[in-house]
């Protein structure tokens, strides 16, 4: 609730994921309460869920509370289901008057967000996107299903960096708050720009705006972000040939040349890290 109270005042849009929003059914519908009592019928509410625990009695319930659009993120090989639930889901929202001709979530927001009709679409997972080119951690990992390919440019596409200050062509401002992290893109910065629960998400933006490393973050120039602070181009370039991704290499940068709490560069800190550590190698040495 705290977030909510330090979102902007206006937002075109507000979609809600996870994880599963539904496996908490009563959280989710005090978020919503709190959205519209803040926004009114100024915010389209879209809701991307799984479907595992959609049914005719939720639904009627989530669009009551003002959901006008749903994205089920499930239709794929990797869910238990693996797709099966596609036409039990069809069913569902056609009995409730949903249209699911627009399947694309980045749906026209100047039809959408004055009349705000009923819609859903689907999506899944691929090698090549949720599990691939974004997402080279966690169970994707685990599982050894990430993308090895530091030509994939994920921060220069939907729910990548690219915008995330200003918008860009074909594409909305979008940012992403992962629990309370504010970050620029969904894959997430290795430390946030802020936390929502006690800062506005707006004087984040208006903060992290000034920095030479975001504002290339904006343009979809994740390789170009640590030229400000000393970092070049082409060791970008072989950073992320070797690290075969393009959000490993944002964490590199995020953790070992760049400080977000200050803005500010870590590069000469780490220079003196290595000479620090030649010195002590070289001693031991000579210990030896």
């Amino acid at each position: 609730m705290q977030i909510i109270d330090n979102l902007p005042n206006t937002i075109d849009r507000i979609i809600l994921s996870g994880g599963e929003p539904l496996a908490d059914k009563n959280l989710l519908y005090s978020i919503l309460d709190r959205l519209r009592a803040r926004y009114a019928d100024k915010t389209q509410i879209m809701l991307q869920t799984n479907g595992d625990l959609l049914n005719e009695k939720i639904l009627d319930t989530l669009i009551e509370k003002g959901v006008s659009r749903f994205d089920i993120a499930s239709i794929d090989r990797y869910h238990k289901h693996s797709g099966d639930r596609l036409m039990v889901l069809a069913d569902l929202f056609d009995s409730r008057g949903v249209n699911g001709d627009d399947r694309d979530p980045l749906i026209e927001k100047e039809t959408y967000l004055n009349k705000k009709p009923l819609s859903w679409g689907y999506w899944g997972a691929t090698e090549g996107m949720w599990l691939g080119g974004n997402w080279a951690r966690g169970r994707a990992v685990e599982k050894d299903i990430w993308m090895r390919e530091p030509k994939h440019n994920f921060c220069k596409i939907l729910s990548g960096g690219i915008g995330f200050l200003s918008g860009a062509e074909g594409i909305p401002q979008e940012i992403s708050i992962q629990l309370w992290r504010i970050n620029p893109c969904c894959p997430g910065t290795y430390k946030a720009m802020g936390d929502a629960r006690v800062e506005k998400v707006s004087e984040v933006l208006e903060r992290v705006a000034q920095s030479p490393v975001f504002q290339k973050i904006n343009e979809g120039d994740p390789i170009g972000m640590g030229e400000s602070v000393g970092i070049s181009r082409e060791f970008a370039e072989a950073r992320n040939a070797e690290l075969q991704n393009i959000c490993l290499w944002c964490d590199e940068f995020f953790r070992d040349y760049f400080d977000v709490n200050t803005l500010t560069s870590k590069f000469q800190d780490a220079e003196m890290a290595a000479v620090q550590n030649s010195v002590v190698n070289l001693d031991d040495k000579i210990d030896r």
